[in-house]
């Protein structure tokens, strides 16, 4: 559970960040559009936890896994912080969602507040 409940934060986390964009533009929170708005993300939040064990890694791989802990701001948090923000708006641009330049500084902002900060909490109230 250690380990499983970084991953279901940030998964929760992000499904927020989408609902609270899609309220904002009076969109339909819980519909087909919500996929829409989640998926490009999604897969960013994916890949970053993918790559986040492997950053600044000595030793084997299995020690690799073992040692990682996602609730650390470096390089856990802003390893997923970066590819989720960076790999959501390619993701979003090769499908033709379009972004601006205002809503990558919005989401930049409120992705960092959600999945850096509550390893900023973690850590302060360890």
């Amino acid at each position: 559970m250690k380990k499983l409940a970084p991953f279901l934060i940030d998964v929760v986390l992000v499904i927020v960040f989408c609902l609270i964009g899609r309220r904002s533009h009076h969109e339909g929170a819980i519909s087909a559009g919500l996929f829409r708005t989640l998926w490009p993300f999604g897969i960013g939040l994916l890949l970053g936890w993918a790559l986040a064990p492997l950053l600044g890694a000595r030793g084997r791989f299995d020690d690799v896994l073992a040692r990682f802990d996602a609730r650390v701001l470096w390089p856990a948090g802003v390893t997923l912080w970066l590819s989720t923000l960076i790999i959501g708006m390619v993701l979003r641009v090769i499908s033709g969602q379009g972004i601006a330049f205002s809503f990558v500084l919005v989401a930049a902002a409120v992705l960092a507040l959600f999945l850096l900060g509550w390893r900023a909490a973690w850590k302060a109230l360890s």
